[in-house]
């Protein structure tokens, strides 16, 4: 069976950008909500500043294409390794 990649890759960057977007807005409500890992969002996405909605829009949009390349990578080991396990 194979995985079909675009399908996986915009399942991860909905989910991911999702869980992003979701941490900074309830940031905002409460702003001791999820700070470390908000921190360490910034510190791998460039111009991401969590506290404010730009600062969520811009993380997410990150976030999306962050794992968008993830599920197409995922996808795309998954299907070379079960391809080369199944013909062995």
């Amino acid at each position: 069976m194979k995985l079909d990649s675009k399908a996986l890759a915009t399942t991860f960057g909905v989910v991911w950008g999702g869980c992003v977007f979701l941490a900074a807005l309830l940031n905002i409500i409460w702003p001791s909500y999820g700070r470390t890992f908000l921190d360490l969002a910034a510190s791998i996405y460039p111009g991401f500043h969590p506290g404010g909605i730009r600062g969520a829009v811009v993380g997410a949009l990150y976030a999306v294409l962050d794992g968008a390349v993830a599920g197409a990578l995922v996808a795309w080991i998954y299907n070379r390794v079960s391809t080369r396990a199944s013909s062995v």
